[in-house]
């Protein structure tokens, strides 16, 4: 009996040998998480102390939970929280699935011609700067000349000051995403509709289904298990909603809407060196994340049979 598990080991260095040039390949990726990822996880502690960088990590004053405290009992803490929200439940119920539906159109497109020509138009938005489309946004947005405005002015409207208006924030941030992302994240979902095999599509064909109930039978269920990875992966970065743009976006008028928990830590950390405060903000986010992560993987696990582990 004890001979099994030393005959187990010896064949495991020898897959490891035999495969040597293929683990060789992995000492960078692993020393790449090892040092950005894992590594600050040893900063973490501030967020239990006052932090202050005389001291060190070491030397700063324990304050246990105190940063946390203040920032669930904070007037803002609502705020945050339900905006962070809000724009991830916004995105999860009207972003996610718009590059499903656009694999699923492309993969209807018979002529090859016309089909490269929407992948190409659809997909190349995402190699423009977030920078650049804000630009975009303030300069077609533009209560005096911007194009949107010249249109209302057109048919009788009013303009109206789209990037200064909080209830107008989430829909142009989610919009716009939608519009620069949708090409690029329906790659992955027109390579899975390509392994399905065409012989589920002939049998449907054979059988009287439609073209839109073989994307109902066939196409969905095909790529499903593709859905659910993906769903699980963007549910595990459910508040992280994108810093860089709102940041860019927010101005004082649209605070209301645009202030996220991201942008909060970052004037915090950043800008008043509220290390401590800003650590426990972020460490409280992550975890979220954390627990969301868990969770919708064992749901589907259990409901799908699929998920990340």
């Amino acid at each position: 009996m004890k001979s099994q598990p030393i005959l187990k080991k010896r064949g495991t260095w020898k897959q490891i040998v035999k495969s040597y040039d293929l683990y060789l390949m992995l000492l960078l990726p692993m020393a790449w998480y090892i040092i950005f990822q894992y590594g600050p996880m040893y900063g973490l502690q501030i967020a239990f102390k006052d932090f202050n960088p005389s001291f060190g990590f070491l030397g700063s004053k324990w304050v246990g939970f105190e940063n946390f405290t203040r920032f669930f009992e904070s007037y803002y803490f609502g705020r945050l929280l339900w905006n962070t929200f809000s724009i991830s439940i916004y995105s999860l119920l009207i972003a996610f699935p718009i590059p499903i539906l656009l694999a699923l159109l492309i993969n209807e497109i018979r002529n090859n011609a016309l089909k490269k020509w929407v992948q190409n138009v659809t997909y190349i938005p995402h190699f423009i700067s977030v920078v650049v489309i804000v630009g975009m946004l303030s300069l077609f947005l533009n209560p005096a000349s911007g194009i949107v405005n010249t249109m209302l002015n057109a048919v009788g409207i009013d303009s109206v000051a789209f990037m200064e208006k909080p209830g107008w924030f989430k829909t142009i941030f989610i919009g716009s995403n939608i519009w620069q992302s949708m090409g690029w994240q329906s790659i992955i979902y027109i390579a899975a509709l390509a392994g399905i095999d065409p012989q589920l599509y002939e049998a449907a064909k054979m059988d009287g289904a439609s073209r839109f109930q073989r994307i109902i039978h066939v196409s969905i269920p095909g790529i499903l298990p593709v859905i659910i990875i993906l769903l699980i992966l963007d549910v595990g970065n459910f508040l992280n909603v994108g810093f860089e743009k709102i940041l860019l976006m927010q101005n004082n008028l649209n605070m209301k809407s645009s202030d996220v928990i991201q942008t909060f830590v970052y004037r915090n950390g950043i800008l008043n060196g509220d290390f401590s405060y800003s650590a426990a903000i972020g460490l409280f986010n992550s975890v979220i994340n954390f627990i969301l992560l868990i969770f919708i993987n064992q749901f589907a696990k259990k409901k799908a049979e699929t998920s990340l582990w």
